[in-house]
Protein backbone atom coordinates (compact mmCIF):
# COMPACT_ATOMS: atom_id res chain seq x y z
CA UNK A 1 0.00 0.00 0.00
CA UNK A 2 1.03 3.31 -0.31
CA UNK A 3 0.00 6.62 1.83
CA UNK A 4 -3.10 7.99 1.05
CA UNK A 5 -3.06 11.56 -0.36
CA UNK A 6 -4.34 13.28 2.24
CA UNK A 7 -4.06 12.44 6.29
CA UNK A 8 -6.14 14.20 8.77
CA UNK A 9 -6.11 14.54 12.68
CA UNK A 10 -7.88 15.53 15.81
CA UNK A 11 -6.20 17.88 17.75
CA UNK A 12 -7.13 17.50 21.42
CA UNK A 13 -4.59 14.63 22.71
CA UNK A 14 -3.97 13.46 19.34
CA UNK A 15 -1.01 16.11 18.41
CA UNK A 16 -1.91 18.61 21.17
CA UNK A 17 -1.49 17.67 24.74
CA UNK A 18 -4.92 18.90 25.80
CA UNK A 19 -4.82 16.61 28.99
CA UNK A 20 -1.62 17.20 30.41
CA UNK A 21 -1.92 20.77 29.90
CA UNK A 22 -5.43 20.94 32.13
CA UNK A 23 -3.59 18.78 34.61
CA UNK A 24 -0.79 21.47 34.97
CA UNK A 25 -3.42 24.71 34.87
CA UNK A 26 -5.37 23.76 37.20
CA UNK A 27 -3.24 22.72 39.52
CA UNK A 28 -1.35 25.57 39.41
CA UNK A 29 -4.87 27.86 39.67
CA UNK A 30 -5.79 26.31 42.66
CA UNK A 31 -2.88 27.05 44.26
CA UNK A 32 -3.08 31.13 43.04
CA UNK A 33 -6.78 31.09 44.39
CA UNK A 34 -6.05 29.72 47.43
CA UNK A 35 -8.17 25.64 47.22
CA UNK A 36 -6.45 22.84 48.79
CA UNK A 37 -8.38 19.79 47.77
CA UNK A 38 -7.99 16.96 50.02
CA UNK A 39 -7.34 14.80 47.38
CA UNK A 40 -5.73 16.01 44.19
CA UNK A 41 -6.18 13.44 42.04
CA UNK A 42 -9.75 13.02 42.92
CA UNK A 43 -9.72 16.97 41.97
CA UNK A 44 -8.57 16.82 38.87
CA UNK A 45 -10.99 14.16 37.80
CA UNK A 46 -13.80 15.98 39.00
CA UNK A 47 -12.55 19.17 36.47
CA UNK A 48 -11.60 16.88 33.69
CA UNK A 49 -15.64 15.45 34.44
CA UNK A 50 -16.97 18.90 34.13
CA UNK A 51 -15.36 19.50 30.87
CA UNK A 52 -16.43 16.57 28.79
CA UNK A 53 -19.92 17.30 30.92
CA UNK A 54 -20.35 20.89 30.17
CA UNK A 55 -18.30 21.01 26.50
CA UNK A 56 -20.68 18.12 24.76
CA UNK A 57 -23.72 20.96 26.15
CA UNK A 58 -21.72 23.43 23.93
CA UNK A 59 -21.38 20.98 21.19
CA UNK A 60 -25.05 19.77 21.24
CA UNK A 61 -26.21 23.00 20.87
CA UNK A 62 -27.32 23.65 24.55
CA UNK A 63 -24.56 26.36 25.76
CA UNK A 64 -22.78 28.89 23.99
CA UNK A 65 -18.67 28.61 24.06
CA UNK A 66 -18.56 31.43 26.93
CA UNK A 67 -21.12 29.73 28.87
CA UNK A 68 -19.65 26.23 29.23
CA UNK A 69 -16.78 28.20 30.84
CA UNK A 70 -18.95 29.74 33.30
CA UNK A 71 -20.41 26.27 34.05
CA UNK A 72 -17.28 23.90 34.43
CA UNK A 73 -15.73 26.87 37.01
CA UNK A 74 -19.17 27.30 39.02
CA UNK A 75 -19.64 23.61 39.40
CA UNK A 76 -16.02 22.85 40.08
CA UNK A 77 -15.74 26.11 43.06
CA UNK A 78 -19.30 24.96 44.39
CA UNK A 79 -17.75 21.22 45.00
CA UNK A 80 -15.07 23.23 47.04
CA UNK A 81 -16.92 25.42 48.81
CA UNK A 82 -16.93 28.83 46.63
CA UNK A 83 -19.97 29.96 45.34
CA UNK A 84 -19.54 32.09 41.85
CA UNK A 85 -22.21 34.71 40.10
CA UNK A 86 -22.11 34.23 36.40
CA UNK A 87 -19.28 37.31 36.09
CA UNK A 88 -17.07 35.77 38.61
CA UNK A 89 -17.19 32.16 37.04
CA UNK A 90 -16.24 34.34 34.05
CA UNK A 91 -13.55 35.45 35.63
CA UNK A 92 -12.09 32.29 37.67
CA UNK A 93 -11.72 30.36 34.43
CA UNK A 94 -9.80 33.39 32.48
CA UNK A 95 -7.61 33.06 35.18
CA UNK A 96 -7.50 28.92 35.20
CA UNK A 97 -7.60 29.92 31.40
CA UNK A 98 -3.77 31.76 31.36
CA UNK A 99 -2.56 28.63 33.23
CA UNK A 100 -3.88 26.14 31.09
CA UNK A 101 -2.64 28.58 28.27
CA UNK A 102 1.22 28.63 29.56
CA UNK A 103 1.37 24.74 29.85
CA UNK A 104 0.38 24.30 26.02
CA UNK A 105 2.33 21.83 24.24
CA UNK A 106 2.96 19.26 21.87
CA UNK A 107 3.20 15.56 22.43
CA UNK A 108 6.35 14.42 21.47
CA UNK A 109 5.73 12.33 18.43
CA UNK A 110 3.42 14.82 16.90
CA UNK A 111 6.27 17.32 14.45
CA UNK A 112 8.37 13.92 14.09
CA UNK A 113 4.89 11.74 12.77
CA UNK A 114 4.72 14.91 10.53
CA UNK A 115 7.44 15.12 8.91
CA UNK A 116 7.60 11.48 8.32
CA UNK A 117 4.63 11.96 6.69
CA UNK A 118 6.01 14.82 4.06
CA UNK A 119 8.91 12.70 3.61
CA UNK A 120 7.57 9.68 2.44
CA UNK A 121 4.99 11.88 0.31
CA UNK A 122 5.78 14.80 -0.64
CA UNK A 123 2.66 16.07 -1.93
CA UNK A 124 0.60 14.76 0.97
CA UNK A 125 -1.75 16.73 2.14
CA UNK A 126 -2.48 17.46 5.79
CA UNK A 127 -5.23 18.70 8.04
CA UNK A 128 -7.26 18.99 11.38
CA UNK A 129 -10.38 18.52 11.99
CA UNK A 130 -11.51 19.66 15.55
CA UNK A 131 -14.93 19.54 17.36
CA UNK A 132 -14.58 23.16 19.05
CA UNK A 133 -14.71 26.78 18.57
CA UNK A 134 -12.44 27.90 15.71
CA UNK A 135 -11.08 30.76 16.94
CA UNK A 136 -10.01 28.96 20.00
CA UNK A 137 -8.59 26.22 18.25
CA UNK A 138 -6.83 28.14 15.90
CA UNK A 139 -5.05 30.20 19.01
CA UNK A 140 -3.83 26.55 20.05
CA UNK A 141 -2.39 25.71 16.57
CA UNK A 142 -0.76 28.92 15.96
CA UNK A 143 1.15 29.07 19.35
CA UNK A 144 2.47 25.27 18.93
CA UNK A 145 3.46 25.96 15.46
CA UNK A 146 0.84 23.63 13.80
CA UNK A 147 -0.02 26.41 11.54
CA UNK A 148 2.94 25.93 9.93
CA UNK A 149 3.02 22.31 9.74
CA UNK A 150 -0.83 21.80 8.87
CA UNK A 151 -2.62 22.95 5.43
CA UNK A 152 -5.93 23.38 7.10
CA UNK A 153 -7.75 23.76 9.67
CA UNK A 154 -11.78 22.34 10.28
CA UNK A 155 -13.64 23.10 13.40
CA UNK A 156 -17.17 22.56 14.11
CA UNK A 157 -17.87 25.55 15.65
CA UNK A 158 -17.68 27.06 11.94
CA UNK A 159 -19.21 24.15 9.82
CA UNK A 160 -21.57 23.44 12.10
CA UNK A 161 -21.30 19.98 11.87
CA UNK A 162 -20.18 18.03 14.78
CA UNK A 163 -17.68 14.54 14.62
CA UNK A 164 -18.67 11.65 14.75
CA UNK A 165 -21.24 12.91 11.66
CA UNK A 166 -20.21 12.07 8.05
CA UNK A 167 -20.67 15.56 6.98
CA UNK A 168 -17.42 16.94 8.40
CA UNK A 169 -15.27 14.23 7.49
CA UNK A 170 -16.53 15.01 3.69
CA UNK A 171 -16.04 18.99 4.63
CA UNK A 172 -12.40 18.62 5.42
CA UNK A 173 -11.36 16.65 2.27
CA UNK A 174 -13.52 18.33 -0.29
CA UNK A 175 -11.56 21.29 0.99
CA UNK A 176 -8.13 19.53 0.61
CA UNK A 177 -9.48 18.09 -3.17
CA UNK A 178 -9.44 14.53 -2.26
CA UNK A 179 -12.07 11.63 -2.39
CA UNK A 180 -12.29 10.08 1.31
CA UNK A 181 -11.17 7.05 0.47
CA UNK A 182 -7.83 8.50 -0.60
CA UNK A 183 -7.68 10.62 3.04
CA UNK A 184 -6.98 8.94 6.62
CA UNK A 185 -7.85 10.14 10.13
CA UNK A 186 -5.88 9.90 13.34
CA UNK A 187 -7.88 10.81 16.81
CA UNK A 188 -7.44 9.61 19.83
CA UNK A 189 -11.36 8.82 20.60
CA UNK A 190 -12.70 5.63 18.91
CA UNK A 191 -16.40 6.39 18.29
CA UNK A 192 -16.16 9.82 17.75
CA UNK A 193 -12.53 9.74 15.75
CA UNK A 194 -12.00 6.58 14.37
CA UNK A 195 -15.36 5.20 13.87
CA UNK A 196 -16.83 8.33 12.53
CA UNK A 197 -13.88 8.69 10.12
CA UNK A 198 -14.25 5.37 8.84
CA UNK A 199 -17.82 5.28 8.33
CA UNK A 200 -17.71 8.56 6.33
CA UNK A 201 -15.05 6.45 3.56
CA UNK A 202 -12.06 7.55 5.14
CA UNK A 203 -9.10 4.80 6.66
CA UNK A 204 -9.96 5.67 10.55
CA UNK A 205 -7.11 5.10 12.78
CA UNK A 206 -7.76 4.85 16.95
CA UNK A 207 -4.35 6.89 18.70
CA UNK A 208 -5.16 4.76 21.75
CA UNK A 209 -2.36 6.72 24.29
CA UNK A 210 -3.04 4.81 27.11
CA UNK A 211 -3.95 1.53 25.88
CA UNK A 212 -7.62 2.12 26.80
CA UNK A 213 -10.06 -0.89 26.59
CA UNK A 214 -12.70 -0.09 24.18
CA UNK A 215 -16.14 -0.92 24.48
CA UNK A 216 -17.41 -4.42 22.96
CA UNK A 217 -20.22 -2.56 20.71
CA UNK A 218 -17.71 0.00 19.64
CA UNK A 219 -14.62 -2.13 18.84
CA UNK A 220 -16.98 -4.94 16.79
CA UNK A 221 -17.97 -1.84 14.89
CA UNK A 222 -15.00 -0.41 14.60
CA UNK A 223 -13.39 -4.27 13.47
CA UNK A 224 -16.24 -4.17 11.29
CA UNK A 225 -14.57 -0.77 9.23
CA UNK A 226 -11.41 -1.67 9.22
CA UNK A 227 -10.32 0.99 11.75
CA UNK A 228 -6.36 0.88 12.43
CA UNK A 229 -4.95 0.91 16.19
CA UNK A 230 -2.01 2.50 17.18
CA UNK A 231 -0.39 3.74 20.75
CA UNK A 232 1.71 6.32 19.48
CA UNK A 233 2.43 8.44 16.00
CA UNK A 234 5.62 7.00 15.25
CA UNK A 235 4.20 3.90 13.65
CA UNK A 236 1.69 5.84 11.63
CA UNK A 237 3.35 5.85 8.03
CA UNK A 238 3.91 1.89 8.91
CA UNK A 239 0.36 1.04 9.65
CA UNK A 240 -0.80 3.43 6.51
CA UNK A 241 1.97 1.39 4.10
CA UNK A 242 0.29 -1.25 5.23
Amino acid sequence: MSLPAAVLFDLDDTLFAHRAAVAAGIRTHLDDVGIVPGDPDAALADWNRLEELHYHRYLSGELAFEQQRRARARDFAAAHGVELADDAAGAWFTAYFERYREAWHLHDDAVPCLAALRSARPDIRLGLITNGDLAFQQRKVAQVGLDRLVDLVVASGAVGIVKPDARIFHHACELLGVAPADAAYVGDRLRTDAIGAAAAGLTGIWLNRTGAAADPDDAAEAAALGVLELHALDGLVGALEG
